[in-house]
């Protein structure tokens, strides 16, 4: 069973996306199952961990809006330099700021994430959670997590 770690504070430039995506390569390097997920629209995290979030085809985005599953969606990071070990990455990009105004009228709208994250929560020993600048419908799945 995966411990979930949710990176949140309304403030932006605190240090959440840096936070968390050193936390994953740390605990990838010293052998743990990682799970970061980005759920903010910028899309840092994702780009933080060597993944191009103009190429992918399947977001956290598919995610939340339940046309895709975790197993579907995830990429992997670049390999650390010194150690070769990576982490996988649900990744974001701008059509995530769509997914506010999309889950508005949606049931069980602020557990989309914690139902998809079930489904993978074995194969991971943590998950990471970068969360936008705000307390928003976005931040609200990632502390249901």
């Amino acid at each position: 069973m995966a411990k979930i770690f949710c990176v949140a504070n309304q403030k932006g430039g605190v240090g959440k996306t840096t936070t968390t995506v050193n936390l994953a390569a740390g605990l990838a390097k010293v052998g743990q199952r990682v799970l970061m997920i980005d759920l903010d629209p910028q899309g840092n995290a994702t780009m933080g961990s060597g993944v191009d979030k103009r190429k992918l085809e399947l977001t956290v985005y598919d995610v939340l809006l339940e046309s895709a599953s975790i197993v579907q969606a995830r990429a992997q990071s670049d390999k650390l330099k010194d150690g070769g070990c990576s982490y996988d990455i649900l990744g974001a990009n701008r059509e995530l700021a769509g997914a506010e105004v999309e889950l508005v009228e949606v049931e069980r709208r602020e557990k989309r994430l914690k139902q998809a994250l079930a489904e993978v929560n074995d194969q991971y020993d943590f998950v990471l959670i970068d969360c936008p600048p705000s307390l928003s419908m976005l931040t609200l799945n990632g502390l249901c997590c």
